[in-house]
């Protein structure tokens, strides 16, 4: 039987070996084949409306998703609070330092495909007297200087190494594209409130509307009754259809500072930090043309899916780990250096030193601890792979719910549109004739509340059409991938050095 005689031998043979990788090599999640994502094809445009956002829109077919979506609203006010969210707010913060740490760590993982290198060096002189080895009283004074370079390196014969670096990698892909998922939902949350605010002081603006109406009618009516045409019925009616009214308001009213404190905390103000930024509906445009990507593009720009994607990557690198802790553990040191007997004689001829060696080590028994390791990592690996098929339906889900949305919504503002034009023309009709006495009292208190429905109803479904719009962008992906969001320094790079900077090395001052 051939027997290795030297270190080398076994180092040569450790790093023939070093091409092996353990555990399974990750392969990316087949993309979805379908072709639509409603059971039914959906109509090529919206039905539209003959008001403020009740334009028609349709939808194109793998049309790109521009990064700063929220623009094709056409507000000044909604892009620079968007723009001012991304600056300033706290979360987006925090997902830069995320990443950052993530990457540090996939950095300080590569350090281990590398050896170690590390300095010693030692010196020690003394005098010692006869006394204390029985000789006399003679003394000798005699040291010992030594130094030396030690290396130390771990050969990676099965891959657990490199399968650290490929699970750390995956994390900073994690890292980096919840990221992207924290712009994504800040840019649409902000959105979203201006969209609210908008349609909170409209509706704030129609039942003020509303109640100069009902004030004005309740003067008729007192009128009336002073003159014996109406009752003290009629009276008490009308006053309790004002109190109703009236009492809608203060709710409204708190949901729109409610939104607002949102807002402000959206964009990294505390609440009494208001500017009093206003936004009309009106003002908003409505983008006619909307994108519609594929569902195998659908995978790819959505952030929480490569999310799910990246976490199932570093599931599947971790088997390999566990595999790899299974078998033989290969390392190599080295150290070179001198030894004399004091500092005169530190680089005499004679005081060098060596050493090379290589070992193998293998766990013989563990009570079973690193094959139930193992098994935690493919049962890690089989949650990871149901999780990410759980986000790609859920995806699928958001966006056959944009879609539906804006067509139902579309219909909706039409109808809500054309009920609100007959409630106003019902309502100028019935005051006309209650006014000459042509009708009686109910009839122009039940169009007055038709009225006051119509027109809420109406807004709120404009709102809902400008509100479709942003949840669908935000469900196709945010156009993140035509965006620079991720911070340069968030990125680093490798050092392979590991001394601190000057800056982080702080003295001790005297006196303390």
């Amino acid at each position: 039987m051939t027997r290795w005689r030297h270190p080398i031998a076994v180092a040569a043979a450790a790093a023939f070996l070093a091409g092996c990788t353990s555990g399974p090599d990750f392969e990316r999640p087949e993309k979805p084949t379908a072709d639509r994502y409603t059971p039914e094809s959906l109509a090529p445009s919206t039905s539209s409306a003959p008001t403020d956002g009740g334009s028609a829109q349709s939808f194109v077919q793998s049309m790109d998703i521009p990064g700063q979506w929220w623009t094709l609203f056409q507000s000044r006010e909604l892009n620079a609070l968007v723009e001012e969210a991304m600056r300033a707010n706290p979360d987006l913060d925090a997902a830069q330092a995320a990443l950052r740490q993530a990457r540090e760590n996939f950095f300080a993982a590569q350090g281990g495909l590398f050896p170690s290198l590390s300095g010693n060096a030692g010196g020690q002189q003394q005098q010692a007297t006869g006394f204390q080895q029985g000789l006399g009283a003679a003394t000798q004074i005699y040291g010992v200087t030594t130094a030396s370079l030690n290396v130390s390196y771990s050969v990676d014969v099965f891959g657990g190494i490199r399968r650290q670096v490929e699970s750390q990698q995956a994390l900073a892909e994690v890292a980096r594209y919840q990221l992207e998922a924290t712009y994504l939902t800040l840019t649409s949350n902000v959105a979203a409130a201006a969209i609210n605010i908008a349609s909170l002081r409209a509706q704030i603006q129609a039942t003020q509307d509303i109640i100069r109406i009902q004030s004005d009618s309740l003067g008729v009516v007192r009128r009336q009754f002073d003159l014996g045409g109406a009752s003290r019925a009629d009276v008490l009616a009308q006053e309790a259809a004002l109190a109703q009214t009236q009492a809608t308001l203060p709710p409204l009213q708190k949901q729109l500072a409610i939104q607002r404190n949102q807002l402000m905390t959206l964009l990294g103000r505390r609440p009494d930090q208001d500017r009093g930024e206003t936004f009309d509906l009106a003002k908003l445009k409505l983008p006619t043309e909307l994108p519609l990507s594929l569902p195998s593009q659908l995978v790819e720009q959505r952030p929480d899916v490569r999310v799910a994607e990246a976490q199932l990557q570093s599931a599947s690198a971790n088997i390999g780990v566990a595999i790899a802790n299974q078998l033989p553990q290969f390392n190599i040191t080295a150290l070179l250096g001198m030894a004399s007997g004091g500092l005169q004689t530190a680089f005499s001829p004679g005081t060098g030193i060596w050493t090379l060696a290589a070992s193998v080590a293998q766990v013989m028994f563990d009570g079973g601890t690193l094959e139930h390791q193992k098994r935690a990592a493919v049962a890690a690996f089989d949650r990871a792979a149901a999780q990410y098929r759980s986000t790609v339906l859920l995806a699928f889900q958001d966006v056959a719910n944009a879609l539906r949305a804006l067509q139902t919504d579309a219909d909706a503002l039409k109808a809500q549109a054309a009920a609100e034009n007959t409630a106003a023309a019902s309502l100028q009709l019935a005051q006309q004739q209650f006014e000459l006495g042509a009708v009686n009292y109910l009839i122009l208190l039940n169009a007055q509340t038709t009225y006051q429905n119509a027109r809420i109803n109406r807004l709120r479904a404009q709102a809902a059409r400008y509100s479709d719009t942003a949840a669908l962008f935000q469900a196709l992906g945010g156009g993140w991938w035509n965006r620079s969001d991720v911070d340069p320094k968030s990125l680093g790079k490798p050092d392979r050095f590991n001394l601190p900077p000057v800056q982080d090395i702080k003295l001790p001052r005297a006196g303390h």
